[in-house]
């Protein structure tokens, strides 16, 4: 009996590859794929195809030399990533199976997501024909209906020409940067298209806070009403006529206006009543998710990401998390009963029953088509929820998760707000207040503030009409200081990534335009791990929450070439990437511009007359060479690391772990080697290692793993690589 030929589809994910693998009646297990009667459904772990590094193009670039920049070469190859080389492998073997006739491209509906499959295709030397599934949603009917129509593969070569000349002019511009940079100036300096122009954000933000002067302001606070008694006291503020400003910079201004006031009458001119709706916040994106989750936990933008990853993959509670959507689509509206009824649990029940006595319905303020790209906002899924077996902070994490998806589903929040107008001769004097009608969506988030007006609800004002006169309690003058502009954390850091627009020099509207359509510097899936580089190479430091640029961060940025600081420069590649989609621009156009700037940073950085000195050498020799050692303040660790970098010895001298204080409860850090290790706050509290097990042990807890065991290892394990695979990387270097 003759074989039957069969379709191999290539999801970009395991999760998604099952979903269609189900639809499609593939239930058959092979090696990293699913098989039924027509399909095979196999899957990527995001890439596993990648471009090869310069030494792969010639053993010269082994040694970072600056005689051998810039690196150019002919043609881009392309390389198996070794972490997931065993799926790839399982993917190719597919590819070349005999009875596979067609391929149909499944990965994400998007620039990156045709990346991931055309690179896996060309390193396996696939020549037979493929179709394009384009969805945006991973439901059964946008499965059934997505091979119900599907599309050439051809019709999406633009695409890919876009997304692999983004690819191939970040490794161009990065690569030979970089190496430049660490060649010319004898010290560990990376750049790159979105790193450097997100130090050059936070180098402003820190100049803007240095430079700025605070000047004090004034203002009228005046209480009055309608009784002698002052019970029903309401507190007016003073608003300029024209401005409509409640402050002033010049304070005998203010004081003569309180003298002309002093003694006359106050009559109501105005109450204004407005009937106002408020629809819930939108669904979660990624970024917003670590927004707020940094800004209530203090997760960093990479722990979240990683939380997410495990409600995604392991639990399967939660959807995708890497998108950049807050809407859902239209065929999700019919899933959304079940999802409630899946994440309706525990704290959750009561706020679930309120929504399945109504009638659950999908409203235009989170379901849009049109603002769906690569994937909807992440909801809860149809998976039954089990509380109990999730961590501490999964449990927060997923707690945001459900109640925004609850909070869209129930009603507006609804309210009266008035705003009465109190004149004194000329001067204007303001009042607000609210009464809610229906707390809709808030009763979601209990006493929880979620985008809360203050100034409203600060009172509740008394009934008056207009021309009624009112007697003033009290007036005085208010005073306040203005305040600099906050250090960067990472939620308004990530904040600033998406959208840079206040970072641009220029100021174009097509700049503007650009990074908004674009999502600013970096992607959803990117951006944590950009910041976590950025600690990594000791380029930011925090303190506390807040995040700083380090002293080789501000000498990187007195060195790097000006249009590598500028979000302007992303903005220029993306217009001319989304041309190159179009079919507007060709590809070899582009590729040659970017090789010419190559070559034009490369002659900037030959030629700069900059210096970069170490402002962080310690008096502690390396115990491999003799030269002295650097402190370094990573996020979490403070190290100690040769400033040779042929030589790259390092060690970890103290790092945050998770043992809390018994006084105040704060993470502790570990400082020292062995036996000798402490324990120290910063409240004051000290403790040593064995004491500190002692006591653990006697108060019937344990010394946690996670605590101490550990972190040793972990400590050991980085000195070893700092000692071995740093040292031989940095060995390379050749001046």
């Amino acid at each position: 009996m003759m074989a039957q030929n069969k379709i191999l589809v290539i999801a970009e994910k395991p999760s998604v590859g099952r979903d269609i693998g189900r639809v499609l009646k593939c239930s058959k297990k092979l090696n990293g794929a699913l098989e039924g009667n027509q399909y095979i459904v196999t899957w990527a772990l995001g890439h596993l195809v990648t471009l090869s590094d310069p030494e792969r193009y010639d053993n010269k670039y082994k040694e970072w030399r600056m005689t051998d920049l810039p690196m150019i070469p002919d043609k881009m190859h392309l390389e198996v990533i070794r972490e997931t080389s065993k799926q790839y492998q399982a993917v190719k073997a597919l590819i070349q199976r005999g009875d596979v006739q067609e391929i149909v491209i499944a990965t994400d509906a998007g620039r990156e997501g045709e990346l991931v499959a055309r690179w896996i295709l060309s390193k396996a030397g696939n020549q037979k024909p493929t179709k394009r599934l384009w969805i945006s949603s991973v439901t059964d009917k946008a499965i059934r209906d997505g091979f119900a129509n599907l599309k050439q593969g051809k019709d999406y070569d633009n695409l890919y020409y876009a997304a692999v000349s983004r690819a191939e002019a970040d490794w161009l511009v990065g690569m030979n940067a970089t190496r430049a940079l660490t060649c010319k100036y004898n010290a560990q300096l990376s750049c790159g298209r979105v790193q450097t122009p997100t130090l050059a954000m936070i180098a402003k933000r820190e100049e803007e806070i240095r430079n700025f002067k605070p000047q004090a302001f004034y203002g009228i606070k005046l209480c009055a009403g309608k009784n002698s008694g002052k019970t029903d006291s309401m507190t007016f503020t003073w608003q300029d006529r024209k401005s409509k400003s409640s402050r002033s910079f010049e304070k005998s201004k203010i004081e003569n206006y309180i003298k002309d006031c002093t003694g006359k009458r106050a009559i109501v001119e105005k109450v204004d009543k407005s009937f106002k709706k408020k629809e819930a916040p939108l669904l979660y994106d990624l970024t917003e998710l670590q927004r707020d989750a940094n800004k209530l936990y203090n997760f960093s933008a990479k722990e979240t990401l990683t939380i997410m990853q495990r409600l995604y993959e392991n639990h399967k509670i939660v959807t995708y998390p890497r998108t950049d959507s807050r809407y859902l689509t239209t065929d999700m509206t019919d899933t959304l009963k079940e999802r409630l009824r899946a994440c309706g649990t525990g704290p959750y029940q009561k706020l679930a029953a309120v929504l399945y006595r109504g009638n659950i319905k999908a409203k235009a303020s989170f379901v849009n088509n049109q603002k769906v790209t690569d994937h909807h906002a992440i909801i809860p899924t149809e998976q039954f929820v089990q509380l109990d077996h999730l961590t501490n902070e999964e449990r927060k994490v997923y707690d945001l998760i459900v109640r925004r998806f609850m909070a869209v589903l129930y009603p507006p929040f609804e309210y009266e707000q008035t705003t009465v107008t109190l004149t004194i001769g000329e001067y204007a004097f303001i009042a607000k207040g609210r009464v809610i009608k229906n707390p809709g969506w808030k009763m979601v988030y209990e006493s929880q503030s979620m985008e809360e007006d203050d100034s409203m609800a600060l009172q509740k004002l008394t009934e008056v009409k207009e021309g009624e006169q009112l007697e003033v309690y009290s007036i005085q003058i208010t005073e306040g200081k203005t305040a600099p502009p906050a250090p960067f954390n990472e939620a308004t850091l990530l904040s600033a990534m998406e959208n840079p627009v206040a970072y641009l020099e220029n100021k174009n509207k097509e700049d503007i335009k650009t990074l908004g359509e674009t999502g600013g510097l970096g992607t959803v899936a990117t951006r944590a791990d950009i910041i976590e580089k950025l600690f990594h190479t000791f380029l930011l430091e925090k303190r506390g929450k807040d995040i700083f640029i380090t002293s080789k961060a501000k000498q990187l940025l007195e060195l790097v070439p000006d249009d590598l600081k500028k979000p302007e420069m992303t903005a220029d590649w993306e217009r001319k990437l989304s041309g190159i989609a179009s079919g507007k621009l060709k590809r070899t156009i582009f590729m040659e511009e970017i090789k010419d700037y190559t070559k034009e940073i490369i002659d900037e950085i030959k030629t700069g007359d900059g210096k970069f000195r170490h402002e962080n050498l310690t008096s502690h020799k390396c115990p491999n060479c003799g030269k002295r050692l650097l402190l370094v303040k990573g996020k979490n660790s403070t190290m100690h690391v040769c400033q040779d970098r042929e030589c790259g010895y390092r060690e970890t001298i103290s790092k945050l772990s998770n043992a809390r204080c018994p006084k105040c409860h704060k993470k502790m850090e570990l400082k020292g080697k062995g036996d000798a290790q402490v324990f120290i706050c910063s409240c004051g509290y000290k403790e040593k290692l064995n004491s500190f097990k002692e006591r653990r042990k006697n108060e019937g807890a344990g010394v946690s793993k996670k605590d101490v065991h550990h972190y040793m290892n972990q400590m050991k394990k980085e000195e070893e690589k700092g000692t071995t695979a740093f040292a031989d990387a940095l060995s390379k270097l050749k001046l």
